[in-house]
């Protein structure tokens, strides 16, 4: 069958063509040598061949592509919390890879997203660029936004919370819109986004990408591999991001686009244990300055009420692990903590907040005949303090801050039954 709209270019050189409807191709004016043909096409494996022109002579070189495996093979694990098939998911899953981003490249994966068809970035704030992801239309709380299947990013953090993840350590971004799946929760309900890490056994020894745009943003990505030892590797990302040069295009002397300089710190370790048996742990370090407001505004000016400006300083931090249990059943402990701080002014009016999230869980897969089974319990630790009154003292003898905390334990039975090779419950 004739590839239509094929790429084939000539290896070493600047001559290509692309193949017309019935297959055909052509590259003329070439002098004589030895070539080395590539040909790729969308849904095929890339073929190449070595051809030899003679001066005067036309040679012709017939290349058999072969169709490549559907996506639908790719193994993904949102949706069930196991690795599957996405064929084989009962939960419509999306995946994006890396290269999907290298060709659209943004300094954020918040950035980033907009470029997906039914996910939609909102800035909710022109001065500060606080914003939030809508998927098909709901609003931003309805968003759950994982990393490695952990919710780390939610309540206070999620402003901020897709900013700084080094694009380097990102396998792959799995996306499920609509309330497909009930195993996360009542923050679900629009959708979900998992930010899936690289496994530091498959990442490149070293990794760089480096941009910069006529505006004056510099962004840096970069991510190297180690071995620690006989059964331990480890995987560091570091992001870097700075725009500092205000502009004032629409002539309203104020910056049309927030001013940031923001470094990102991601590490994880993979320890090889008896069985293969899992046993992972991740760090991620993160702080931004950034700042939008009067054109003349600088940090002299932070919590003035002279010159507006709109300051956030943001410190965070998070540690995400995964232990599966010395058993024969397939155990798996998943666990994680982070801690988001942040020191902003809007103007004269300070807004200062601290927020703490500690999750575990601990699921039991077991297939039983045809019953495919997943049980599972969890427990959320959530703790919120700020200076507003929504965690003031009621107490108007006891004046003062009355921090938040909630646990929120839960368990989960999952049960995929196989009626036959094509259908499932």
């Amino acid at each position: 069958v004739p590839v239509a709209f094929a790429s084939v270019g000539l290896a070493g050189t600047a001559k290509g063509a692309t193949s017309d409807a019935s297959g055909f191709y052509l590259i003329s004016q070439l002098p004589s040598g030895t070539y080395t043909i590539k040909v790729s096409a969308v849904g095929y494996t890339p073929a190449s061949q070595q051809v030899t022109v003679e001066e005067g002579q036309a040679v012709t070189a017939d290349l058999q592509l072969k169709q490549a495996a559907l996506a639908v093979s790719e193994v993904v694990i949102t949706g069930t919390m196991k690795e599957v098939s996405r064929l084989e998911s009962p939960v419509p899953v999306e995946v994006y890879t890396q290269n999907f981003f290298k060709k659209n490249p943004t300094p954020s994966l918040f950035d980033a997203l907009q470029n997906v068809n039914g996910v939609r970035p909102q800035l909710n704030c022109n001065v500060c660029n606080t914003g939030d992801i809508h998927i098909n239309g709901l609003e931003g709380p309805y968003t759950m936004i994982l990393i490695d299947g952990m919710p780390i990013v939610s309540g206070l953090s999620s402003v901020y919370g897709l900013s700084g993840i080094p694009n380097a350590m990102v396998e792959r971004i799995e996306i499920v819109k609509g309330p497909a799946s009930s195993l996360y929760g009542s923050e679900a309900v629009g959708g979900l986004i998992n930010v899936v890490t690289k496994k530091p056994s498959n990442a490149p020894l070293f990794y760089a990408d480096v941009f910069a745009t006529s505006w004056q943003e510099y962004n840096a990505d970069l991510a190297f591999k180690l071995n620690a030892g006989r059964k331990a590797s480890v995987l560091t990302g570091v992001n870097y991001f700075n725009y500092s040069k205000p502009k004032d295009n629409n002539g309203d002397r104020f910056t049309d686009v927030t001013l940031q300089d923001r470094i990102s710190v991601f590490q994880k370790w993979n320890f090889q244990r008896k069985g293969n048996r899992l046993l992972s742990l991740a760090g991620r370090y993160y702080y931004e300055d950034r700042w939008g407001g009067d054109m003349r505004w600088n940090k002299s000016f932070r919590g003035g009420d002279s010159i507006y400006g709109e300051s956030v300083y943001t410190n965070r931090w998070e540690l995400i692990g995964n232990y599966q249990l010395p058993v024969k059943e397939k155990m798996l402990l998943m666990f994680s903590v982070n801690d988001h701080s942040q020191n902003s002014w809007y103007g004269d009016i300070p807004y200062f907040a601290d927020q703490k999230i500690a999750f575990s869980q601990l699921t039991w897969d077991r297939k039983i005949n045809r019953h495919d089974l997943l049980l599972g319990t969890a427990i959320r630790y959530t703790y919120y303090d700020d200076n507003t009154p929504a965690t003031a003292s009621p107490d108007t003898l006891d004046p003062g801050n009355q921090p938040d905390r909630t646990w929120l334990p839960g368990i989960f039975v999952q049960d995929e039954i196989s009626l036959s090779q094509q259908h499932k419950l």
